[in-house]
């Protein structure tokens, strides 16, 4: 039976090129969106990719640091074809070999052709996150430059757009592609480069898949009533720099959290805890129910850096919803301007204690590291599209 063949020198310890094709978290980082294995004879290997492509098999060998065998069954293949992939110690690094085995028929010359093409590109990305952390599949993706926010059928109502599917602007960052065409918060995306945009966050990376930095895409929109089309270049993705010290790494997320509460600090000055906990509108927070909602979000990335290090990352359909019991809840516990104020203080030291306590052997699994840490060293954009909305919510009062 013939193969299709792809090697590459990875400058990793073996350890970390086997984990790549036997953890799930490993795999999400390199070759797929999502990930699920049992990497034993006959466990499963599932792997997903955004636009519903997806291979379904199972392990059939596995000897630990030297071979991995599997089945590939895609949803685009007649029938199911064979994996096979050595890691071998080479100088400092490990030499990375897959042999993809495919029947001896005419009809798959076309498939070959593609499974190369994607291997290599893959092992490429493999490359570059066990030896940097940097996926390559996140450094070309161009950036939108949003802040998406919910879109329910009342805010359609109230903000008099005439359809229920699409993705509502909390805001727009400054200097990006989505800010100099004129995007603005509460516009409804509802098509991007010729696609549809839902209410379901995985429309935008479908949209702009296969764009880069520099592209133009038409984007429509609703603002109001009014449907409008506009021509939008996509911004190019700066990654950042992610020091491999974990002391290092809190000490820079520190300087970007520390103006951004103080700033939301300062917004609450001269209001009551009465006017804090009142909702501008019965379907809209109050102040300290966004101030709880952040605290949620640090608390999710404390939860989030635990998966990363376990090494079983937690994963879903889609980004959920805003549960408002659990809002409430936060408020509940903390029903003062002060006291929330002091938990959302407490969460995020919280988070940098942790950081600063990252274990040695995580920092190794350079592709992990380096997503919490980008995670962590993004600029504010969601604190600060929150704060604004603090400012609306008192003002209202």
């Amino acid at each position: 039976m013939p193969s299709v063949t792809a090697e590459i020198q990875v400058n990793a310890p073996v350890k970390f090129a086997y984990r790549a094709f036997t953890n799930s978290t490993s795999l999400r980082e390199w070759l797929c969106d999502i990930a699920t294995v049992e990497p034993h004879p006959r466990g499963r290997i599932y792997l997903w990719w955004r636009g519903d492509f997806y291979s379904s098999g199972h392990y059939i060998e596995l000897v630990e640091n030297k071979k991995v065998v599997f089945q590939w069954y895609s949803n685009q293949d007649p029938e199911p074809t064979q994996v096979t992939i050595t890691v071998t110690e080479k100088g400092d690094g490990t030499h990375v070999k897959l042999d993809h085995a495919i029947p001896d028929d005419g009809s798959w010359i076309l498939a070959a052709t593609e499974f190369l093409k994607n291997w290599e590109d893959s092992l490429q990305n493999l490359k570059s996150v066990l030896e940097t952390g940097i996926d390559l599949r996140i450094a070309h993706r161009p950036m939108l430059g949003i802040l998406p926010g919910d879109f329910t059928p009342e805010q359609a109502a109230t903000l008099g757009v005439p359809v229920h599917a699409g993705m509502r602007l909390d805001g727009v960052v400054d200097g990006m592609g989505a800010q100099k065409s004129g995007l603005q918060r509460d516009d409804v995306i509802v098509e991007m480069a010729g696609k549809p945009i839902t209410n379901d966050f995985n429309t935008l990376p479908l949209a702009i898949a296969g764009k880069k930095g520099g592209d133009t895409v038409d984007v429509v929109i609703y603002r109001g009533t009014e449907r409008k089309t506009i021509a939008m270049q996509l911004s190019k993705r700066p990654m950042p720099d992610v020091p491999f010290n974990p002391v290092e790494l809190a000490t820079k997320a520190r300087a970007l959290f520390e103006p951004a509460l103080a700033e939301l600090e300062k917004v609450f000055e001269g209001y009551s805890d009465e006017q804090a906990m009142q909702r501008p509108d019965p379907k809209e927070w109050s102040a300290l129910e966004i101030v709880a909602h952040l605290i949620q979000g640090e608390r999710f990335n404390f939860t989030y850096l635990s998966s990363l290090i376990d090494g079983y990352e937690l994963t879903s359909d889609g980004f959920g919803t805003n549960i408002n019991a659990a809002v409430q809840a936060a408020v509940k516990a903390n029903p003062s301007i002060k006291l929330m104020l002091a938990a959302l203080r407490r969460s995020v030291e919280e988070l940098l204690a942790y950081t600063e306590l990252i274990p040695d052997e995580f920092i190794a699994n350079k592709g992990s590291y380096y997503r919490f840490g980008s995670i962590l060293l993004q600029p504010n954009f969601h604190l600060a599209a929150h704060t604004q909305q603090i400012k609306d919510a008192l003002a209202a009062t």
